[in-house]
C-alpha cells in the first residue's frame, strides 16, 4: 500500500504533479480541497466566507485525518497551507506515508502566479515586488512545516516529466 502526500506552496505544481503521478503509477489521485468541497457541498471560498479560516482548517484537518487513516493507497495533493495548521505536518512524518515537498523558488512561484492570476483571485491585486514580498513572507513562515516532508523535490527549471520521474524513483 502506498500513501503519497505532496505538499508545497501555491503554484508549486502539487495538483498537476499528483495527477500525472496517479496516471503513471495507477494509484488513486485525491485533492484535499476537492474532498472537502465534496464533503461539504461548498467551495473553499464559500467555506472561508461563511465560517472563516478557523472553521475551514478544522474541516481540512478532519478530512486529512480520514484520508490518511484509510487502509488504501492514494496520491494526495494538499492545500498550500494545510501542513501549517492543526499539527497536520505530523501526517507528513508517519511511517506509512511517503511525503514530498515540491520546493519551488520565490521567483518561480511569482512567475507562475502571474501567468495564472485568474485562477488565484486572492492575489489579483498583487504584482511585481508586492507579490514577490507576499510570497517570500509566506514561504518563510511555512518552510518549517513543508520541510517536515520526508523528501524534497526541486521543481525550478524541470519539466513535469522530470519531476514525475524523480518522484517515481522514490516509490
Amino acid at each position: 500500500m502506498k500513501k503519497i502526500i505532496l505538499c508545497g506552496y501555491m503554484a508549486s505544481g502539487k495538483t498537476t504533479i499528483a495527477r500525472l503521478l496517479a496516471q503513471a503509477s495507477g494509484i488513486t489521485y485525491l485533492d484535499l480541497d476537492e474532498v472537502i468541497e465534496q464533503q461539504t457541498g461548498k467551495t473553499i471560498p464559500q467555506l472561508f466566507l461563511e465560517g472563516g479560516e478557523i472553521q475551514f482548517r478544522k474541516k481540512e484537518h478532519i478530512a486529512l485525518k480520514e484520508i490518511v487513516n484509510k487502509n488504501e493507497s492514494f496520491i494526495l495533493s494538499l492545500g498550500g497551507g494545510t501542513p501549517c495548521y492543526a499539527n497536520n505536518h505530523e501526517f507528513l512524518q508517519r511511517d506509512d506515508v511517503l511525503s514530498i515537498y515540491l520546493k519551488t523558488s520565490i521567483k518561480e512561484v511569482v512567475s507562475r502566479i502571474e501567468t495564472q492570476s485568474n485562477e488565484r483571485p486572492m492575489l489579483n491585486n498583487l504584482r511585481g515586488e508586492e507579490l514577490e514580498e507576499f510570497v517570500a513572507k509566506h514561504l518563510f513562515d511555512r518552510s518549517y512545516y513543508y520541510m517536515q516532508a520526508k523528501h524534497r523535490v526541486a521543481t525550478d527549471d524541470k519539466s513535469l516529466e522530470a519531476i514525475v520521474n524523480e518522484i517515481m524513483s522514490l516509490l
